[in-house]
């Protein structure tokens, strides 16, 4: 028996003699200044992330499997040293140990690995399973990507995908996998192709839903690497706004107003059949988008805007245009040497356009002098009438009044109402009970009935009243005097026959 544990025991001192020395990873510090380190920590420090120093990478390796490790790193002088234990693995590995020792100033940290003690691969665990947890890091945040990821080979075979991919193939059930090789092909795209020049691609689902993608591709070594992403969205937001802008377009062009929309830019980007009627512009020039300044020039070359004689006054005056119909609302009435009379409206549109509206008011204008002729002709004729004449709205206010009346009446002004006419005529007059009659019969919104009588002026002069009732609640009154009266009378006698 004792020959047996001596056997046993020879045969556990020669494994150990067999097995290759174990070299720890340490590292040790000046402040955050590297001092020396194990072969395996240099390797370590090689793996860890990118940093500015050896201790911003340790940091970056220790703080997402330590917690508050750079606190505690921070006061290990006072401390002298500290022992904790980190975070589990990504896939359940035991945690990593970590040994801070302060040494004569310097900071010695060990790492140890649990899982590589006794093993012989203590120098190459550690960095090995940086690379392991970067990866599955990695892994994670790919299959969690809504983004389609896949990669092909010289070939064109998928060699690999995420979950994305997969689930959109059909090959990626919930959690159940059921792979094969090779795995199917969702996109046709040529190997012969441009980086970072995206393509857009539409797939058809078995149902014949339509869905669209972006996709970017990419080298690389042999292989392609490509990612989709979902352009459903762009997709219906650009088919909408084509159908928005072809329903503008065809209300556009029933419209007689011609309509210029420039851009930021001052472009010419949107126009109606109207504009090039209204401006004699061919399609052809307004349809290569001249600048506003351009288009301004055409007009003036054809003659159809009102210009000053000198060409520099014109410029200012298209200046002031642009800028007053970019600052708000803008309104002009160009007459033009042919006779036609345009109103030029300006405002502004989102993201700095502007819009200008053509409309030919030609036919309105000579309606408007027309009525303007009729008018003065009329109170050229009322004004020529030795009878005193006034008209009064339905409101009482004093309207219109012929140059007899306010020679009868100087004291009356315009907008006086019917009530305190009414007041100063009878001030002006002796007496009567005709005023009064007047405020009954006339101080009434409605149903004013016709009044008519004789008035004397104190200074003896014998005027007759008329108040006579007009459509829409007018009143006319006339007043004149009794000798002119007599006079006129055979006349008007003479002319009703």
């Amino acid at each position: 028996m004792l020959l047996t544990r001596l056997q046993a025991g020879q045969r556990k001192k020669d494994a150990r003699s067999l097995q290759p020395m174990i070299e720890q990873t340490v590292l040790l510090f000046d402040d955050e200044e590297l001092v020396d380190a194990t072969a395996p920590a240099r390797t370590l420090l090689e793996a860890s992330p990118l940093a500015s120093s050896d201790w911003g990478r340790l940091i970056a390796f220790l703080t997402p499997r330590f917690e508050s490790v750079r606190d505690r790193l921070a006061g290990i002088a006072e401390i002298g040293r500290i022992e904790v234990s980190g975070f589990p693995g990504p896939n359940g590995g035991a945690p990593l140990r970590l040994i801070a020792e302060d040494v004569n100033g310097l900071t010695r940290i060990t790492l140890v690995d649990p899982e590589a003690e006794g093993q012989g691969l203590l120098v190459d665990g550690l960095s090995q399973r940086a690379l392991e947890d970067e990866l599955e890091n990695l892994r994670h945040a790919l299959d969690l990507s809504p983004s389609l990821v896949w990669q092909e080979s010289a070939a064109g075979e998928t060699i690999w995908a995420n979950r994305a991919y997969l689930l959109r193939a059909g090959s990626l059930a919930e959690e159940e996998v059921t792979l094969s090789w090779p795995l199917p092909q969702l996109f046709k795209l040529e190997q012969e192709q441009t980086e970072y020049a995206p393509r857009r691609v539409m797939l058809q689902d078995e149902d014949g839903i339509d869905t669209w993608f972006d996709c970017y591709s990419y080298h690389l070594g042999d292989n392609w690497v490509h990612f989709a992403q979902s352009a459903d969205a762009t997709v219906y937001a650009e088919k909408a706004l084509r159908d928005f802008v072809q329903t503008l377009t065809k209300t556009f062009a029933d419209l007689p107003i011609g309509l210029a929309i420039f851009n930021r830019q001052r472009q010419l980007q949107l126009f109606n059949p109207a504009l090039s009627d209204l401006t004699a512009l061919g399609v052809d020039f307004l349809s290569k988008r001249p600048s506003l300044y351009a288009f301004l020039d055409r007009l003036r070359e054809t003659r159809m805007m009102a210009e000053p004689k000198d060409y520099r006054s014109w410029r200012e005056q298209m200046t002031t245009l642009e800028k007053q119909a970019a600052a708000g609302y803008h309104s002009e009435t160009w007459n033009l040497p042919n006779g036609q009379t345009y109103r030029v409206t300006g405002r502004p549109h989102p993201d700095g356009a502007i819009a200008f509206l053509f409309e030919d008011i030609t036919s309105e204008m000579t309606l408007t002098r027309k009525f303007h002729t009729e008018r003065e002709m009329d109170r050229a004729v009322l004004d020529n009438i030795a009878e005193a004449v006034a008209v009064f709205l339905p409101s009482g206010e004093l309207s219109s009044a012929n140059a007899a009346y306010h020679r009868l009446w100087p004291a009356q002004s315009a907008g006086m109402c019917l009530h305190d006419s009414l007041r100063a005529w009878a001030e002006a007059c002796v007496p009567t009970e005709v005023w009064s009659r007047a405020r009954l019969r006339l101080g009434a919104m409605a149903e004013r009935e016709p009044l008519a009588g004789d008035v004397t002026l104190r200074d003896g002069r014998v005027i007759a009243c008329r108040f006579v009732p007009l459509a829409g609640g007018a009143l006319m009154a006339s007043f004149a005097e009794k000798e002119l009266l007599a006079e006129v009378e055979p006349l008007r006698k003479l002319a009703a026959q």
